[in-house]
């Protein structure tokens, strides 16, 4: 949805659903060949140092993001376990969204999966983490 004069800018659709593992490989099963998923995308990303494999979910994608260094999801991981890791919306242009969104001027944009900046939000709402990913990739 394109930003409409007036209107403050908003997200799109959900774009991926993020779940923490250790090992993607190891992951891979259940959604593959017990849910019937099929793999669409495998990439490393070096900044923050993780794997992402994305299953077709239908109507949403299914991140796996696995950590391939120290970092914050291996930080997650530690004191959380595996499990949901964040909900990332699509947007037209990360910063409208953000200069809309009370406090959340100074997230970090950074080049996320796909060839897509992203950032997170800084605040999480009800305990989520938020990430937001432009619909384009970036050149």
């Amino acid at each position: 949805m394109a930003d409409i004069p007036g209107r403050p800018p908003r997200v799109d659709f959900v774009d991926h659903v993020a779940v923490a593992v250790h090992d993607a490989d190891a992951a891979l099963p259940f959604y593959v060949s017990r849910l019937g998923l099929k793999v669409v995308g495998d990439e490393e990303a070096d900044e923050p140092g993780v794997r992402l494999t994305y299953l077709d979910g239908g109507n949403v994608l299914i991140q796996l993001v696995q950590p391939l260094r120290p970092g914050p999801v291996a930080d997650f991981l530690r004191t959380r376990g595996e499990g949901l890791h964040h909900l990332c919306f699509n947007v037209e242009r990360i910063e409208p969204v953000l200069g809309a969104l009370p406090g959340e001027e100074g997230a970090r944009i950074f080049a996320g999966g796909r060839g897509r900046r992203a950032c997170f939000l800084l605040h999480e709402p009800n305990g989520v983490r938020v990430e937001l990913t432009e619909r384009e990739p970036r050149p």
